[in-house]
């Protein structure tokens, strides 16, 4: 078996990334758009992991059917560094496209503001490839702590205690990540705004050679802020010299002013001679730009904040040590933290004794915390991807005290984390500020190895312990996922259950034959899903809703979610719908145009477009009800959706009202399947045809095992 992951397996086996010409994805399936659609083996397709069918279309489309995990697997393909193609022009909308973006706004202030969306997108973006390089420096800097907490070497984070030879090249094991962080960022962040990241990395890289460091040499100091910086004249220009080792808001910075920059260059030099001449200007402005003013703005910001933070904690600890936590969450995704480092030490330098740390523990506990929510969700989802980032995350900050793996990896991806974050923040820095405030005399990465360096041990430990148990705790509450995030965790961990109990080898399942009676129809043979289950005798009759049958099962009715004709799924113009690889159930050619909910339920799946709808209902059952085929293509024309991801519906309540006519003329059936898709855990589901229908009739019967 391929140790490659199914999202780049799949890749491969559609042709590789260069046969890709675009790729979105509805409600259950990737969908294709190749250069060359023969050169695809459709059985090699569905027989990787995860993928439940393949579809050949004309015109070299091609679809790749997932289930509810589809989401989840189309991101995985667009985080590919092969498809980093993708979503630039005339390459595919990628996470651009509109039910992603549905699903990444709905709720909280990146909803109401498209552009602190695409803000949080570009810090996600710029470090998320570099989670790997973080958490291996991050566990040498737990080996480092572990020496320095057993006494075998001094405080190897404070620069000022001398270690012998081995010990200074055991420190450099984390150094040349963190060290060289500034150009890691640089590269991603420029690719993020479209720009080249080789240009990118070579900007950024100017601040950080030995010859520009080696200019503090001639330079004379300057005091800005209270803080001593080193200055040299350069045609008549100052120009700061500063250490930009670890520091990353000035590549950030630096790749959004590059970002808008090299469009505009290539808007103005002709085609023929961007390669050498876009690459060119674009230096030209912006390594003097880099060197001159984006980089001394975190220098120049350090010592301000320097002086701030000073003034806030003489006036008051309680107000210092709540402010402390509440903000590191926001500055350290934008690298403002470094520069508080080098307070730190100036603090201990000057006053022998830093106030910082203590409520900067605070907060590091609390995105512990918040790290440890999260693996506990992941452990009972049985998410392996996500369980895997949180221990590597977790361990990582326990006992190295490194909080860039959790926010990188975890918490920046999940708007909803942050909340729950901050009243771990805000309660540990109350503990503390009520305490009097802490002191430590060293520099230390707060983890649970440092904790004897603190003045107040049992209030830290209050402090520490009130923080990483409550965000903890309202990670689990509220998770931190969305609705339609959770749902795909859930089709996730079913299609696992439902693989791990399923036959070693099954017959195919015919779809029911009916003999009309009047305007109503009685299954012959029965649709069946869930392993170990029979065919029910030839005329057996619908039971009613809840009704007990032998061996003390149960049956549950469903009605028809919309008025019109039911028809066996195998008359739906989709191989994907009518083989039943999606789920058994019903089709619906409707009459009118509402669809409405069939019981009471939740909304899992409601994308913008309206055409597909995903329910939860309350008595178990997983409902997909997809209004016609093929309509994502539409875009949300002729529909207009009543409900969100997460609302709580009631049998009879209306989910979309879409135009039939808009749906026929492009050229697409109102063929509307009505799908079972945990039917795995159920003995039976049973579609029942039916000349007409409506939101009162029975139309699916599922019985339990």
């Amino acid at each position: 078996m391929s140790s490659s992951s199914p999202a780049s397996e799949i890749v491969k086996a559609v042709g590789g990334p260069d046969n890709i010409a675009s790729l979105t994805h509805c409600a259950t399936r990737l969908r294709f758009q190749l250069v060359d659609g023969s050169v695809v083996n459709t059985p090699t397709v569905e027989q990787i992991p995860g993928v439940m069918g393949a579809v050949p279309q004309s015109g070299d489309r091609y679809q790749v059917v997932i289930g509810g995990a589809v989401t989840t697997v189309f991101n995985d393909i667009m985080g590919l560094p092969e498809m980093a193609h993708e979503g630039q022009p005339g390459g595919s909308a990628g996470r651009s496209d509109a039910e992603i973006k549905a699903a990444a706004r709905s709720g909280g202030p990146r909803g109401k503001f498209s552009w602190l969306d695409s803000f949080f997108e570009f810090l996600s973006d710029s470090f998320r490839p570099l989670i790997g390089p973080l958490l291996g420096a991050s566990l040498f800097i737990t080996f480092m702590s572990l020496m320095a907490t057993t006494g075998v070497i001094g405080n190897w984070a404070d620069p000022r205690v001398p270690l012998s030879p081995s010990w200074q090249f055991m420190n450099l094991t984390w150094k040349t990540v963190f060290y060289f962080l500034p150009l890691m960022v640089a590269y991603n962040a420029a690719k993020k705004v479209g720009a080249d990241p080789w240009v990118g990395f070579a900007i950024m890289a100017i601040v950080m050679l030995p010859g520009f460091s080696a200019l503090k040499d001639v330079a004379h100091q300057a005091t800005i802020a209270g803080s001593q910086v080193d200055i040299v004249t350069i045609f008549g220009a100052p120009l700061t010299i500063f250490d930009y080792g670890s520091q990353v808001f000035p590549p950030l910075l630096m790749a959004a002013v590059l970002g808008p920059l090299w469009r505009g260059l290539k808007k103005l030099v002709p085609e023929n001679l961007q390669l050498i001449f876009v690459p060119f200007l674009a230096m030209l402005i912006m390594l003097p730009l880099t060197a001159f003013i984006i980089g001394p703005i975190g220098v120049y910001a350090g010592a301000y904040l320097a002086k701030g933070l000073s003034a806030v904690n003489s006036v008051s600890a309680l107000i210092f040590a709540i402010v402390i936590p509440l903000v590191y969450p926001f500055m350290v995704p934008l690298g403002l933290h470094w520069p508080i480092n080098a307070i730190m030490l100036l603090n201990i330098q000057t006053l022998g004794y830093d106030y910082i740390q203590g409520p900067m523990g605070a907060w590091n506990f609390a995105c512990f915390g918040a790290t440890a929510g999260v693996l506990v969700l992941a452990v009972r989802d049985k998410d392996p991807t996500m369980r895997q980032t949180a221990t590597g995350a977790l361990v990582a900050g326990l006992v190295g005290g490194i909080s860039e793996p959790s926010l990188y990896g975890i918490h920046l991806r999940y708007k909803r984390v942050y909340p729950s974050m901050l009243v771990g923040c805000l309660l540990g820095g109350v503990i503390i500020g009520i305490g009097g405030g802490l002191h430590t005399s060293a520099f230390v990465f707060t983890s649970l190895l440092t904790i004897p360096a603190f003045n107040k041990i049992p209030l830290y430990c209050i402090a520490i312990g009130a923080a990483f148990f409550a965000s903890m705790a309202m990670v689990i509450i509220r998770d931190y996922r969305t609705a339609e995030q959770k749902a795909e965790a859930l089709a996730t961990k079913n299609a696992a259950a439902a693989a791990d109990s399923a036959p070693a080898s099954t017959a195919p399942v015919s779809a029911p034959a009916t003999a009309a009676v009047g305007s109503t129809a009685t299954p012959v043979s029965t649709d069946v899903t869930g392993p170990g289950s029979a065919p029910a005798a030839s005329g057996e009759a619908a039971a009613s809703s809840g009704a007990a049958s032998e061996a003390g099962s149960r049956t549950f009715a469903i009605t028809s979610p919309l008025v019109g004709r039911a028809l066996p799924i195998t008359e739906i113009p989709d191989p994907v719908f009518s083989t039943g690889v999606v789920g058994q159930g019903i089709a619906i050619e409707p009459e009118g145009d509402t669809v409405y909910a069939p019981a009471d339920g939740t909304v899992v799946t409601a994308p913008d477009s309206g055409h597909a709808f995903g329910l939860k209902l309350d008595n178990g059952v997983e409902l997909l009800i997809h209004v016609g085929v093929d309509t994502v293509e539409l875009g949300g024309k002729g529909f207009d959706v009543k409900v969100s991801a997460g609302d709580t519906v009631t049998a009879g309540q209306p989910l979309v009202v879409f135009d039939k006519k808009v749906i026929a003329d492009a050229g697409y059936s109102n063929i509307t399947p009505v799908l079972v898709t945990n039917g795995f855990a159920f003995a039976k589901v049973t579609g029942i045809p039916a000349d007409h229908v409506d939101t009162s009739t029975e139309v699916i019967s599922v019985t339990t095992s």
